[in-house]
This record gives structure tokens, sequence and C-alpha cells, in this order.
């Protein structure tokens, strides 16, 4: 029931906004995410939930610094527990556990992309150093929200300084361009895919400046997704609303707000019913791509065949 009631508080901060709704529901649900998200007597599942609601409502209706530092600084209170303790071994941990670990660094990693520069540079000092040693978890979700974290942290820290330096750069990079190339047989196949396309990414920021850039269309509309900032805000979104996303980004007031879409567009019935591909259309370029898809791969067959 907890897991559940903080789902609902994400959906409802989500449709109030930043507005006296938004606010108001914040405040009231804020103190209880916290105090379940820190007790360690609470089920697991119930303090997860937690931690994304809190991470999402902050986002959307906190109305002053003092509520996001709090927020982040109960949500650091929980993931820094997987940092080696200068051990240079990194703590284990349950499955659950672990995921409550990814759950909250990602909530403070979005919050993040909303805190001033001034605590930048302090985040910046406290947690890049530390960030590196969870890189060596043996949870792959973990791992990518990790490598995620610090990619977002250089890009922030070369917003505020074009010359920013990070002493040990070319340790860090080392240690991506393993997780980039990792193919150890005990990791599963979809994990290993999944982990190599992350940490190729971040790999080739930190070391060239350039993020990947994502096109998201959603109707007549469409977003560009071309910085760490603007990808963990819209990924935050889709992981919670789902398919929905696509709907909120044409009718949701605030979310367009985030990404700064305007007013929903008002069509009318013509101009729908003109964007419509009809069912026969459909088939005759399912059929032309089926077609195609077949004699590309009987090329490659043939060559196989010449080949044995």
């Amino acid at each position: 029931e907890r897991a559940l009631a903080a789902t609902v508080s994400t959906l409802l901060c989500l449709q109030f906004g930043s507005g006296q709704e938004g606010e108001e529901t914040f405040k009231a649900l804020k103190p209880h995410l916290m105090v379940i998200l820190s007790d360690e007597s609470a089920s697991l599942v119930a303090r997860q939930s937690c931690a994304t609601a809190l991470g999402m409502c902050c986002y959307m209706a906190a109305d002053d610094i003092e509520n996001l530092i709090s927020c982040m600084a109960c949500l650091e209170g929980i993931f820094i527990s997987p940092y080696n303790k200068g051990d240079h071994l990194v703590p284990s941990h349950m499955p659950g556990v672990q995921l409550l670990h990814c759950n909250t660094l990602q909530s403070w990693t979005l919050l993040l992309t909303i805190c001033p520069s001034s605590r930048i540079e302090k985040i910046l000092e406290t947690h890049l150093p530390k960030l590196s040693s969870m890189l060596a978890s043996d949870n792959v979700s973990l791992r990518m929200a990790t490598g995620e974290a610090i990619a977002l942290l250089f890009e922030l820290a070369r917003e505020i300084d074009d010359e920013f330096f990070y002493e040990d750069t070319d340790i860090l990079c080392t240690i991506l361009k393993e997780m980039a190339t990792d193919s150890s047989k005990y990791r599963a196949k979809s994990d290993r895919r999944k982990q190599r396309s992350i940490f190729r990414d971040v790999l080739h920021f930190i070391e060239n400046g350039e993020c990947p850039e994502e096109t998201i269309k959603f109707g007549f509309e469409c977003i560009y997704v071309d910085s760490w900032v603007r990808r963990k805000t819209y990924n935050a979104f889709k992981e919670n609303l789902g398919s929905g996303v696509r709907h909120h980004l044409q009718n949701n007031i605030h979310l367009r707000d985030i990404f700064n879409l305007g007013p929903p567009l008002v069509l009318d019935a013509a101009t729908i019913k003109a964007s419509k591909i009809s069912r026969f259309d459909k088939h005759l370029y399912n059929s032309a791509a089926f077609k195609a898809r077949t004699k590309a791969r009987n090329k490659v067959r043939d060559k196989r065949a010449d080949i044995l």
C-alpha cells in the first residue's frame, strides 16, 4: 500500500505541477516520503517507491531551494552506502538494497539538473571522486545509473567552467572503457548490451564533450534530447509514465513547460484526418519493407554459403 501510495503521489504532483496545489501537496507528502525512505525497518519495495516519488515530486513542485537541498540530502544518505570506505573494497548488498540505491541515485541525479551552480561545485568535490567506486557494483542498473550521474556532473561542471579539469580523468576513462567493452560471460547478454551502449556514450562525452542526440516524436511535434540534463529529465518522466509519456507531452501543460513546448496544440478534425495513414497504405508500406529486408538477408546468406 505504501509503494502504491508513493506512485500515486508522483502522478498527483505531475498533474498539479508547480502551482499552489502542487506545492501544498508536496509539503504534505514530503515528510511521509522521507520518513519511510529512511526507515530501515520498512519494506524495501515501499522505500524504493518512496525514493522515486520524493525525487519526482520535489522536481515538479518544490517551491524553494531549502526543500530541494533537504530532499537531496535525504537521498544522499541512502545511496552513499555503496561508496568504498577507503579500503578499495565495494560493500556487498542484497539485490533489493541495490535497487534502493539505484532509485535514490536516479532521483538525486534528477534533482541535480535543477540544482543551483553554487551547490554544484560542492557536490562535485564531494561525490565525483567517490562515484567511480560504484561502477564496480555487480548490479547493472546501479552501474548504469552511476555512469549517467558522472556524465551529468561533468556536463554541469563544464557549464560552470569551460576549462573544468578533473585530475583523475585518465583513471576514470580507463574504468569507463572497461565498462564499454565488457564481455564477461557471467553477465546476461542483454545486461552487457545495455551497459556497453550507456558507457560508450558516457566515455565519448567525457573525452570529446559530445552528448548523443535523440529526437522524440509525438503527434505533430518533437523534442530534441541533446544534453545529459535533457536526457535525464526525459527518461525520468518516461520511466514513471511509461507509454503515457507521449500523451502527457501533448496535453500536460506542466510537462510542456519543462520541455519549453508552449501551450498544447489545438488541431481541427480535418488536419488530424489528413495526417493519418490508411490501413491499405500501411499494408503496402509493410509489404515493400518486408520484400526489401528479405532480399538483403538473402544476399548475406548467399555470401555465407559461398564462404562455406
